[in-house]
């Protein structure tokens, strides 16, 4: 079972809202998930993350997908 951290879209039409969810790499985008780790709201430029459970799932072998890596960075969450 691969894992990946990934984003998960909600919000309606131009009004984006993810969800960031740790789950199986052959799940589907919005389908089901293992644990939410956070949230992300571009439109405001806020990132909510819980980075212990961040921390956790890359711990267990978790990859972040390109997009919440370049996430993590831009908004220093995985910085100790």
């Amino acid at each position: 079972m691969a894992v990946k951290i990934r984003l998960q879209r909600f919000g309606s039409h131009k009004r984006p809202f993810y969800r960031v969810v740790a789950s199986e790499s052959t799940r589907a985008r919005d389908g089901k998930f293992l644990e939410i780790v956070g949230t992300y709201e571009p439109l405001k430029g806020e990132v909510l993350i819980d980075q212990e459970k961040v921390q956790k799932w890359l711990s267990t072998g978790a990859q972040p997908t390109d997009t919440v890596k370049s996430l993590f960075k831009k908004y220093n969450v995985l910085d100790k």
